[in-house]
C-alpha cells in the first residue's frame, strides 16, 4: 500500500465539514448498509423457502454452514485488522479499503443469489462459497473499515457525536424504510418464492453498493491518523492483545456488542417467519411492515433528541435507561405475541428504548479506543475493532444456526411456488414451530435487556475521556 497512489478525498480541513457529514456518513454507508439490512433478515429466507433447504442433512446444513462459516469470516476479521493497522497511505489506514469494497461488495452480492438449480450437492457448495466470498471477504472489508470512519475522524466529542448519529441514521432509518415498509409491503408479495425475481431484485440491490461506497470514500478523511503520522509504528499483536483484553472498558464494550448483537440476530432472522405465521398470513403485505414501521417510528424522532439527551446526561446512561424500555417493551410483546395491538405497543415502546444504542454506540466506542491510546500509548484501533467484530459474527452466525436448527426439529414446512398460476402458497404452521417464532422475535431480547443494563452500569468511560483527550494532544506536541 506504501506505493499505491490513490484517488484524493474531497474532504478537507481540520473540522468536519456539511458535505463530509452528508455524504461521507450519511449517504456514503446507506449502499453497503442497506444490501447487508436486506440480507440479514431476507437471505434466511431464501435459503429456507426458495431453495428450500431446510431439511438438508436431517437439517444439520443450515445450523452448521452459518456457524462454520463465522468462525472462517471472525477470522479474516482478525487479519483485516491487522492489513488496516499495517497500512499506510496519504489517505489514511481505513479508508482504502473502502475503495476495494466498493467493487467487491455488488459482485459478491449477486454471487448470493446466482445458486444454479442443479443437483444438492452442487447448490451446498455454491452456497458455502457465496456465503464465505461475501460475508468473509468482501462484507469484511467494508465493515472493517467503516467501523473505524467515525473513530479516526477527529478527537472532537461533539463532532464525534454528530457523526455517530449520522452514521447510524444512514443503517437504522433508510436501510429501515425500505427492508421495513417497500420489502414486506410491495417486494415480497410480487417476489413469493420466484427464483428469477429474487436474483434480478437482489442484485439491483448489490450494484447500488458501488456509487454510494465511493461516495463514502470521497467524503471521509482519518484526521486521528494524520494527526498521528509516521510517528506510530504497528505493535505486535501480542502487545495489541494484551493491552485490549486487560482493559476493562474494551472488554466491556466487546461483551455489550456480543449480547446485543445476539439479541438482534436471533430477532431478525425470526422477524419474517413471526410476521407470516404468528401475528399475521402469509407474505399479506401488511403485517410485517406495521410491526417494522410502528416499532420504527422512535428512531426518526431519535435523530433529534438523542444526542441532546446524551451531551446532557452522557452516553452511557442514556443507553442504560433506554435498555430499562426496551426491556418493559419486551415484556409487553411477550405478555400477547399474537394480539396485533399489544405486540405493535410493546414494539413502540422497545424501540424508544433501542434509540441511544442505535445512535451513540460509535462515539462510545471511540472513547474506549482513545481512552486505551491514553492508558497504552499507542492506539490499537484495527485489533481492537477485529476483536469486537469476530465476537459478534460468531452471534450472527449462532442465531442463524440455532433457528434454523429449531426450525426443522419443530417441522417448519417451507411455501411452494406454482409455476402454472405464478402464484406462492405458504402453510399454517403447527404449535411448536409458532413458540419458536414466539420466542426468538419476542421473548430472547428481554433477556438480552437485562444483562445489557448490568453491564453498561460499568461502563464509565466517559467520567475522565475529555482530560485523556487533552493528555494525548499534549503528548503528540511535545513528540
Amino acid at each position: 500500500m506504501r506505493t499505491l497512489k490513490l484517488p484524493a478525498g474531497r474532504a478537507s480541513g481540520q473540522h468536519v465539514g456539511k458535505k463530509e457529514k452528508w455524504l461521507g456518513y450519511l449517504a456514503g454507508p446507506c449502499g453497503a448498509l442497506l444490501l447487508n439490512a436486506v440480507l440479514a433478515v431476507y437471505l434466511n429466507v431464501f435459503y429456507t423457502d426458495v431453495l428450500k433447504l431446510t431439511g438438508v442433512w436431517g437439517g444439520a446444513f443450515l445450523m452448521i454452514f452459518p456457524i462454520v462459516s463465522k468462525v472462517i469470516d471472525a477470522v479474516t476479521n482478525l487479519l483485516m485488522g491487522q492489513v488496516i493497522d499495517r497500512t499506510r497511505t496519504k489517505e489514511g489506514k481505513a479508508r482504502p479499503w473502502l475503495l476495494l469494497s466498493s467493487v467487491l461488495l455488488p459482485v459478491t452480492g449477486i454471487l448470493l443469489f446466482t445458486v444454479p438449480a442443479a443437483s444438492e450437492t452442487v447448490q451446498v457448495i455454491w452456497i458455502i462459497l457465496s456465503y464465505n466470498l461475501f460475508y468473509s471477504f468482501a462484507y469484511t472489508i467494508y465493515n472493517m473499515s467503516h467501523a473505524l470512519m467515525v473513530p479516526l475522524s477527529t478527537r472532537e466529542t461533539k463532532e464525534r457525536g454528530l457523526l455517530s448519529v449520522f452514521n447510524n441514521v444512514a443503517s437504522v432509518m433508510i436501510s429501515g424504510i425500505i427492508v421495513a415498509l417497500i420489502f414486506p409491503m410491495v417486494i415480497m408479495p410480487m417476489l413469493g418464492v420466484n427464483r428469477t425475481s429474487w436474483l434480478l431484485t437482489m442484485s439491483l440491490l448489490a450494484i447500488l453498493a458501488l456509487p454510494l461506497t465511493l461516495l463514502e470514500y470521497f467524503y471521509t478523511k482519518e484526521r486521528v491518523t494524520e494527526e498521528i503520522g509516521g510517528s506510530e509504528t504497528s505493535r505486535p499483536v501480542r502487545e495489541q492483545l494484551k493491552v485490549i483484553l486487560h482493559e476493562k472498558y474494551w472488554v466491556l464494550i466487546a461483551l455489550y456488542f456480543l449480547i446485543y448483537t445476539l439479541g438482534s440476530g436471533f430477532k431478525n432472522s425470526a422477524l419474517v417467519y413471526y410476521c407470516n405465521y404468528v401475528l399475521g398470513t402469509y407474505n399479506d403485505g401488511v403485517t410485517q411492515t406495521l410491526v417494522s414501521v410502528i416499532g420504527g417510528i422512535p428512531m426518526g424522532i431519535g435523530i433529534f433528541a438523542v444526542w441532546p439527551l446524551a451531551k446532557k446526561f452522557g452516553k452511557r446512561n442514556v443507553t442504560l435507561a433506554g435498555f430499562i424500555l426496551y426491556a418493559i417493551g419486551g415484556v409487553i410483546c411477550f405478555m400477547a405475541p399474537r394480539n396485533m395491538v399489544v405486540v405493535l405497543a410493546g414494539q413502540f415502546i422497545k424501540n424508544i428504548g433501542g434509540l441511544p444504542c442505535a445512535y451513540v454506540f460509535a462515539a462510545l466506542f471511540a472513547d474506549v479506543l482513545d481512552h486505551i491510546e491514553w492508558k497504552a500509548g499507542f492506539r490499537c484501533d484495527g485489533l481492537a475493532a477485529s476483536v469486537n467484530s469476530v465476537i459478534t459474527t460468531i452471534a450472527v452466525g449462532l442465531s442463524a444456526g440455532i433457528l434454523n436448527l429449531c426450525m426443522s426439529f419443530a417441522g417448519y414446512k417451507a411455501p411452494d411456488f406454482i409455476e402454472a398460476t405464478g402464484e406462492t402458497i405458504g402453510y399454517a404452521q403447527n404449535a411448536a414451530t409458532q413458540n419458536v417464532f414466539i420466542f426468538f422475535f419476542v421473548g430472547l431480547e428481554i433477556i438480552t435487556a437485562v444483562i445489557l443494563v448490568v453491564l453498561l452500569k460499568f461502563l464509565d468511560v466517559e467520567k475522565h475521556i475529555e482530560k485523556e483527550q487533552a493528555e494525548i494532544r499534549a503528548r503528540k506536541e511535545n513528540a
